[in-house]
């Protein structure tokens, strides 16, 4: 089966705008965000290198409005590189137990994330729609992956599934992820299904 036909049995079986309305509808499009964050270490120390990435964003000029055109973009992008990059922990690739780097190959989750957030930049998506994100798996492993904003809500982009999904239909509870903005800078995020979160500690 081709890549396009495989995209396209993707982009039908997962969610649709008019889904996103009634999730927006209901309240949980959008994540709450309740202070300021510090960054993960290995986003600090990928702004270190990387500096001109981590700048100020300017004017936030709010969510991306969300057509058909860019939602294919989101379903492409997410599957391009979940089907290109090979997963491995940084401690396999690099021998340390963090390192956040663009993929050419292999990557750690947060490296899926980055290089989508560069993809996405490069189609026409604001840097302030583009949120590296901190995450909780049930098992309470971390985990990192990309948050869009959107007008019809906050979509997740994760190496461990193809489909694109409203922050609130996935099983995460999310901590923290980069400032709107300011991309060198973190928040704190309110994750309503979960009354611990607000007391999580983000450094």
């Amino acid at each position: 089966m081709t890549t396009k036909k495989i995209l396209g049995m993707l982009i039908s079986a997962t969610i649709t705008l008019a889904g996103a309305n009634a999730a927006m509808a209901a309240g949980q499009a959008s994540m709450k965000v309740v202070g300021k964050a510090n960054p993960p270490i290995g986003h600090y120390e990928f702004c270190q290198i990387n500096t001109a990435e981590c700048e100020a964003t300017g004017r936030d000029a709010g969510p991306h409005r969300l057509t058909e055109q860019t939602w294919r973009a989101l379903l492409e992008v997410n599957y391009d590189i979940n089907t290109k990059i090979m997963p491995l922990t940084d401690m396999e690739i690099y021998g340390v137990e963090e390192r956040w780097a663009y993929p050419i190959s292999v990557g750690d989750c947060e490296d899926f994330a980055l290089l989508k957030r560069k993809l996405l930049i490069d189609r026409g998506f604001s840097p302030s729609d583009l949120l590296m994100t901190v995450v909780l798996q049930p098992n309470g492993e971390g985990h990192a992956v990309l948050t869009v904003r959107t007008d019809r809500g906050d979509f997740v982009l994760d190496n461990m599934r193809n489909k694109v999904m409203l922050w609130s239909e996935t099983e995460y509870t999310y901590l923290k992820r980069q400032s709107s903005t300011h991309a060198g800078r973190w928040v704190k995020l309110q994750d309503g299904r979960a009354s611990f979160v607000g007391s999580v500690n983000s450094n």
